[in-house]
């Protein structure tokens, strides 16, 4: 199908060229994050809405059919994609096998998604989810279109393609799911409203990028592309079990109103991870697989990386849990107090997942796909295991503790010494997170005052927040230049 050298596989990708200009890496930095906060807040302010618009239930019914979706994009392309940030050549070379594969998975999947849609929603306690499930699992047809064509965005580092195309789908989906809400179509308006807003970032992507999708067929190449993609394909079906196993147990054993609270509350412990993780890891997989030959190059890089995203995320997380309350009623209104309970519990989890993300990167930049698979298999084990116990001891508050008790016991140290094995050494680590965790002891304490000194409110979250954000903020200044030296 090609003119490509026939010894180049895959496996040759520690010849990617190692000389990445920290400019552009941290050019990458920066409009990622312009794309996230932008993203995330309209998000945020997309869910004050729709939570004084729709009630607990509409949200369990949508989360149903968010976890059927996810389960399918864990597997969409076989993993596949991801090579394109790790081919020693030129990307394009090996597009159209991608692309083929992607889009036939996508289809096959789709299909057993319609007919198994019925006996899923029954059995996450939402039968009425059946629809909307069907609906927004349409999304798994786009992504296994777009799949080459996002790859490429993130090994060329073009963040400004990726704010565009973000930004018209935040747009439109906002429009979409809101007007539909106000006319009182429920779930539905929730489905819509992404689809709607993926369709489009397909066509904004394809334009952009210049990379439409066709499809073409090189065995050879299949061949390199499965061996490389179906680890991981396994590991983030791992990944997403592991994320959503909750979301079945809530909803199996408690209802779809607790899952809907649950959900709620998910979603704010998340915003840290997606605020500044996706941000990081947009640009760390490339970053990473230029280094992979150079152990102490990849070292500083991960240590860099693992300092940024603690003293961004750590105090959100921190904040979030220390006012759960006052967050919850304030931005979506006492209806949903009872999201609180879980929240106070799910950002401990939040803080685990930006860690074990990174890691994620790092082991798979160095051609350990499989290793992530085990620890995601281990870790969705216990979970199988332990969070019903959870559900049963103390409802959506059991549930979150028992999530989060399991990620700092078991999952943290797993993935440090997954790490640590590769070479980078563990003081290295633990000097990158001193800073942080040393500001928000200290900001930890002040929150605790305020929330002695004041009842739950808004006035209490502004003040914690406030007073809490000062001290951690004059603590890790010193740390504000560190972006100027990665690369």
């Amino acid at each position: 199908m090609t003119g490509e050298d026939p010894t180049t596989t895959i496996k040759d990708a520690d010849h990617l060229p190692k000389s990445t200009p920290s400019g552009k890496i941290r050019r990458a930095l920066g409009l990622s994050f312009l794309n996230t906060v932008f993203g995330k807040i309209g998000t945020l302010l997309t869910g004050i809405l729709l939570a004084r618009v729709l009630v607990p239930e509409d949200f369990g019914v949508f989360a149903v059919a968010l976890v059927a979706l996810g389960a399918l994009l864990a597997i969409n392309e076989l993993g596949v994609s991801l090579a394109l940030v790790r081919w020693p050549g030129d990307p394009r070379q090996i597009a159209p096998t991608v692309t083929t594969i992607s889009i036939a998975s996508s289809g096959l999947l789709y299909a057993l998604c319609w007919f198994a849609a019925p006996a899923f929603s029954e059995a996450l306690g939402a039968p009425d989810a059946t629809g909307v499930v069907r609906l927004l699992c349409l999304s798994v047809l786009i992504d296994g279109a777009t799949a080459a064509a996002a790859q490429f965005t993130n090994r060329e580092f073009r963040q400004g393609t990726r704010l565009v195309v973000d930004m018209s789908n935040l747009v439109l989906t906002t429009g979409v799911t809101v007007a539909l809400a106000l006319a009182d179509h429920g779930a539905w308006s929730l489905a819509w409203g992404r689809l709607v807003g993926n369709a489009l970032s397909a066509i904004l992507l394809f334009r952009l990028v210049a990379l439409w999708p066709r499809p073409g067929f090189d065995r050879k190449q299949a061949r390199e592309l499965m061996a490389f993609g179906l680890p991981l394909a396994g590991a983030s079906l791992l990944v997403f079990a592991m994320l959503n196993v909750h979301f079945v147990i809530t909803g199996s054993l408690l209802g779809a109103v607790a899952l809907g609270l649950y959900l709620q509350a998910f979603n704010l412990s998340s915003w840290p991870v997606n605020m500044f993780s996706v941000v990081i890891r947009r640009v760390s997989l490339a970053a990473f697989a230029r280094v992979q030959d150079d152990r102490e190059q990849r070292e500083a890089l991960l240590a860099r990386f693992t300092t940024l995203l603690m003293a961004s995320a750590l105090p959100v997380c921190a904040l979030l849990g220390l006012l759960a309350l006052p967050t919850v009623t304030t931005l979506y209104g006492h209806n949903w107090a009872g999201s609180a309970a879980a929240l106070q519990f799910l950002v401990v989890l939040g803080v685990v997942r930006v860690v074990t993300e990174l890691a994620y990167d790092y082991l798979v930049a160095l051609g350990l796909p499989s290793r992530t698979m085990w620890l995601q298999a281990g870790w969705l084990v216990v979970l199988v295991a332990l969070l019903p116990f959870g559900a049963m001891w103390d409802g959506i508050r059991g549930v979150s503790a028992m999530h989060a008790l399991i990620a700092v016991v078991l999952v943290l140290p797993a993935y440090t010494i997954a790490v640590t094995r590769t070479g980078v050494r563990l003081r290295v680590l633990l000097a990158a997170i001193a800073r942080p965790v040393v500001g928000c002891a200290l900001m930890t304490a002040v929150v605790l005052a305020v929330r002695w000194l004041t009842d739950p409110s808004a006035i209490q979250l502004l003040l914690g927040a406030t007073l809490g954000g000062a001290v951690y903020l004059a603590t890790v200044w010193p740390l504000r230049h560190l972006v100027k030296h990665l690369g």
